[in-house]
């Protein structure tokens, strides 16, 4: 039977997609994408080869008439390494993992039986020469080297490119698939945001009410705007925007973003945020000014409805970040920029071009914070990316990149805007007991106490006055957490005794502002982000902040990784008068970057992708993803069923539900225990597992509604949030 050779085939009326339609519409879209970074044209020859072992008799049996896996992914890798020699090779990478996600490279004396590129060139493979009928890929071999500026880290960038290639190729894969597939159905319109000229439009209508300001604060906030907008026009680059606590940098930094995108022509804005907390408050800050329709929240505790069509728009603009603003986290931007899998990297094309703003820049991991700051390094330098750093606490991580970048401050006159928004004295008190803290918290009216462990904010809050006293831990599930964060903020407007023990969830872009604040000694970052929810508007003079050293059982469980920051911290306060200065602060990243010496690359990526290079071009993609994780991945989930959704949410569960919008929204009832902690609920008797990786509160006692959840037992492991 003569049949067209079959691409995919739509189960809704049989019609079949051609290889040659979906090669050439794929190869297209592919150009589109590789062309915002002078690599059209290496994207092009991936995409119309990707899918060439399709011809295989084997496989064309197997789309029309069912039957067996056939592998289709590992001819076009074959082919084209065989066409281009070395730069053949790079490129077979990016088709060999168009399904199962970018392979090792391995060795050349792999066999064919592993599963790295090396073997997969060796291994035997249905015939498929019938491509040449239709592709002529002959005419489409690039004539030039890769397209990348020489690094002193040349592995790093090259993996790094081979993995922006795979995601031009993988996107335009599932597009046209997509786009396919839905034909004659209900297509999906991916279709959403509008144009950076007419987010400038709205920006501008919003700041409108920004002029003639009242109050020196706000004038003073103004100024920071102006700045920001003056700054914007200038080139492409790295900036630093360091701003107090107070100074207004989430709307300043905006601005500078979207007037820095329009005056260079670049694509969208993409803010990344350490906490998932402080997300869902900026974003409803950017919707507010930009139209719901133009910000894409990307985390894992968003939920998208799929019975909203919006909410369908949303999800889809999630797999690929295509929208104008996206707003998501470290994890998601930095895990994606290292994945191998296609669901993951799909979206990095879409970073190129982009003005990446980080949040709370002293976030970024010290374990991991090497191979971030290279990703930041190449985002500039071959991507066509401005990154600004934004923070109050600016980390000092210049030195850290592999070439010398000009990094530029977006505010002229740091030093005076700490000197005005100074609101807070930091005084040391030494050790200090809990039943003396808890006595000196009960003599205040308002007052925040932050700690380092759950296990001390619990046994703190048993000790104050039961009334207006509040706790706040990871132990309370999130929908929780926001609800205790909605009264405390009643009360301190109210003028009401609010007294409040927390982890370090409250300090990063938490508004919320108390007359008095203790901190357990901590990194200095920390300790002047918790100066942060003191005296925020200046309306009391300069306000307190207490510094203390926990009693010694508390200073256990602080792991060994967690106390150079505390060392560094005594060290700086013992050699600066005013520790939140902009120069103590960067003498603190200094010296604890120089600490960390080699841990600033725990796992050894740029090593590992520098020799890669050396080693025939043999890039650990797999192996690296597999490890590049930046929160810890070992805690397991305990769903609180306490609220009438929660309730109907498991029942979903049990039902054998699995979908992603489902446990999206059963996150806002879950807390993440260590295994230890998890392993005695259940041996309590206390806990349902469903499946293998989620488990289900039964004795809902355990859960207690002013300190969370109760899990019986020391973890010997320190969670700060």
């Amino acid at each position: 039977m003569n049949r067209i050779p079959a691409a995919h085939i739509r189960e809704s009326d049989r019609a079949v997609q051609s290889i040659r339609d979906h090669l050439k519409s794929a190869a297209k879209l592919a150009e589109h994408f590789g062309n915002k970074f002078n690599s059209g044209d290496f994207a092009y020859i991936c995409a119309l080869m990707h899918d060439i072992g399709k011809y295989s008799e084997k496989f064309q049996q197997r789309i029309y008439e069912g039957g067996n896996r056939v592998d289709h992914s590992t001819a076009g890798a074959v082919e084209i390494s065989k066409k281009l020699d070395k730069i053949g090779f790079l490129l077979a990478y990016c088709i060999a993992g168009h399904h199962g996600g970018l392979p090792d490279g391995g060795s050349r004396i792999d066999t064919a039986d592993e599963p790295t590129l090396y073997g997969r060139l060796k291994k035997k493979i249905e015939p498929y020469e019938r491509y040449l009928d239709e592709i002529q890929p002959e005419n489409y071999l690039p004539k030039r080297a890769v397209p990348i500026k020489p690094s002193k880290a040349p592995g790093f960038s090259l993996a790094f490119y081979i993995r922006m290639l795979f995601s031009c190729v993988v996107d335009s894969d599932f597009l046209d698939t997509e786009q396919f597939m839905n034909k004659g159905a209900v297509k999906p319109d991916r279709k959403i945001g509008t144009s950076i000229d007419s987010l400038n439009a709205k920006l501008d209508r919003y700041l409108e009410s920004f002029k003639n300001p009242s109050g020196e604060i706000n004038k003073k906030r103004n100024e920071i705007l102006e700045c920001c907008i003056k700054k914007s026009s200038c080139n492409k680059g790295i900036y630093t925007l360091t701003v107090p606590t107070g100074g207004g940098k989430t709307i300043s930094s905006l601005a500078f973003a979207l007037k820095h995108a329009a005056k260079h022509r670049m694509d969208r804005v993409i803010y990344v945020i350490p906490y998932n907390s402080i997300i869902e408050q900026n974003a409803q800050v950017f919707k507010n000014i930009l139209g719901e329709e133009n910000v894409l929240e990307h985390h894992s505790n968003f939920s998208y409805d799929d019975d909203n069509e919006i909410m369908i728009k949303y999800r889809l603009a999630a797999e690929n970040w295509d929208m104008p603003v996206i707003v998501t986290t470290s994890v998601q931007f930095f895990e994606s920029l290292f994945a191998n899998k296609a669901s993951k990297c799909r979206k990095l094309h879409n970073i190129a071009n982009s003005v990446v703003i980080f949040d709370e820049a002293q976030m970024l991991p010290i374990p991991y914070l090497l191979p971030c700051v290279y990703s930041i390094a190449e985002l500039v330098n071959n991507y066509g990316c401005s990154i600004v750093l934004c923070s109050a606490t600016q980390p000092a991580i210049g030195s850290l990149f592999p070439e010398r970048f000009e990094i530029n401050e977006i505010c002229d006159n740091t030093k005076e805007l700490f000197n005005f928004f100074r609101r807070t004295r930091l005084i040391g008190l030494g050790e200090i007991g809990d039943k003396e803290l808890a006595g000196r918290l009960n003599a205040e009216k308002q007052v925040l106490c932050i700690v380092n462990t759950r296990k001390h904010a619990q046994n703190l809050f048993r000790l104050l006055d039961k009334e207006g006293s509040y706790h706040l831990s990871t132990l309370m599930y999130p929908n929780h957490r926001k609800a205790v964060l909605q009264e405390i903020r009643e009360r301190l407007k109210e003028g009401l005794p609010c007294r409040v023990v927390s982890t370090s969830l409250i300090e990063a872009g938490v508004d919320i502002d108390f007359p008095v604040v203790y901190r357990a000694e901590a990194g200095l970052d920390s300790e002047i982000q918790a100066a942060g929810r003191c005296n925020r508007e200046g309306k009391r003079g300069i306000s307190p902040v207490y510094i203390f050293k926990p009693s010694v059982e508390y200073r256990r469980q602080i792991p060994e990784m967690l106390r150079r920051p505390f060392e560094v911290s005594r060290s700086i306060s013992s050699r600066f008068d005013d520790i939140s200065s902009p120069e103590a602060i960067y003498e603190y990243f200094s010296e604890l970057y120089k600490i960390e010496g080699t841990r600033l690359d725990i796992h050894e990526v740029v090593r590992k992708f520098n020799e890669g290079l050396e080693k025939s071009m043999s890039f650990p993609f797999a192996e690296v993803a597999e490890i590049f994780k930046l929160i810890d991945n070992s805690t397991y989930p305990i769903i609180i069923p306490e609220t009438d959704e929660a309730k109907e949410l498991v029942g979903r569960l049990k039902n054998g539900e699995r979908d992603r919008n489902l446990l999206r929204k059963i996150q806002q009832y879950t807390v993440n225990v260590y295994k230890n902690s998890h392993d005695f609920l259940f041996g309590a008797g206390s806990l349902d597992k469903i499946d293998e990786e989620i488990s289900i509160l039964t004795d809902i006692g355990r859960y207690d509604h002013k300190t969370g959840l109760d899990i019986g037992v020391e973890s010997g492991q320190a969670i700060f949030v």
